[in-house]
């Protein structure tokens, strides 16, 4: 789920030049009962690296479907989704962040700030979960998102039509609409878990298509919280699940993009996607 914040993290300079690393990420093929076709890729979003993640796998089944699906299809007009950030996050009269935090975190908290060169009052205009995803960036480059595979993904579009799954309306307002015991639930989380050094071994998970240890991380942090879990995974996975089934009954082929975390255990695409009668076979 860091990946997930992560797209919200860099909205300014595009990425360096740099030599792609080669990746092997997971994909998946669904065939319908009546023929219908469609792919899950499993993606990054937003990495210090860029990853050539272009597999002949990958390649072919981007040539052989017809529509493009992601999370959030206006990533590249940055105004627009930090417009939407903006509006979404404000919220006058906040206590300071310390306050919004149990005192055993605090210490963590006050060492994250001071990293970030932020002070406990200045969140005072944000909700909690915005000052969550705010925090959730430091360290890392402007350059990541831009590196992020979804991005990737939509360049390779060409005339397809690329659908949203979600948007960052949607998106952004599911952490909007969380009481404001669980927007401190996630701030506490992204709080610990900016205290280790779970990027890089996702990363690398990812770039392997190693899903059974994608799936044990899906179990920590954020996504060990019921309350949590069920709004930012379960019920997500859910709901693009019937976007996806909808698609290839009306005849379309998707190639659908999202985080890998998604694709990950019982709750996850695949799964979901085969009780719904569809057969999902891992190819890559």
């Amino acid at each position: 789920m860091r990946w997930f914040l992560a797209i919200w993290s860099s909205l300014l300079l595009a990425a360096c030049a740099q030599q792609p690393e080669p990746a092997n990420p997971a994909l998946w093929h669904i065939e319908g009962p009546h023929g219908e076709q469609g792919w899950l890729f499993g993606t990054i979003h937003s990495t210090p690296h860029p990853f050539a993640w272009q597999t002949l796998a990958v390649r072919k089944a981007l040539a052989a479907s017809d529509t493009i699906m992601v999370e959030v299809g206006n990533l590249a007009d940055e105004k627009a989704v930090a417009a939407t950030f903006v509006r979404l996050a404000k919220s006058d009269g906040q206590p300071p962040l310390s306050q919004r935090i149990s005192p055993e975190e605090r210490p963590a908290l006050a060492a994250l700030l001071k990293r970030g060169g932020y002070s406990d009052g200045d969140f005072a205009q944000l909700d909690t979960w915005a000052a969550a995803l705010t925090l959730a960036r430091i360290g890392a480059s402007d350059d990541d998102a831009r590196n992020g595979v979804d991005r990737g993904v939509m360049d390779e579009a060409g005339s397809r039509p690329i659908v949203e799954l979600e948007g960052a309306e949607r998106q952004l307002g599911l952490f909007d609409s969380l009481p404001e015991t669980d927007q401190r639930d996630l701030l506490a989380a992204v709080v610990t878990d900016q205290q280790s050094d779970d990027d890089t071994r996702l990363a690398d998970s990812w770039r392997k298509g190693d899903m059974a240890a994608i799936e044990k991380e899906t179990r920590r942090g954020m996504l060990a919280d019921p309350e949590l879990r069920a709004v930012l995974f379960t019920g997500r996975n859910r709901d693009w699940t019937d976007k996806i089934a909808a698609a290839m009954q009306e005849g379309r082929r998707p190639f659908v993009a999202v985080g890998a975390a998604h694709m990950a255990g019982t709750e996850g695409l695949p799964a979901m996607l085969a009780a719904h009668g569809f057969t999902v076979t891992r190819v890559e």
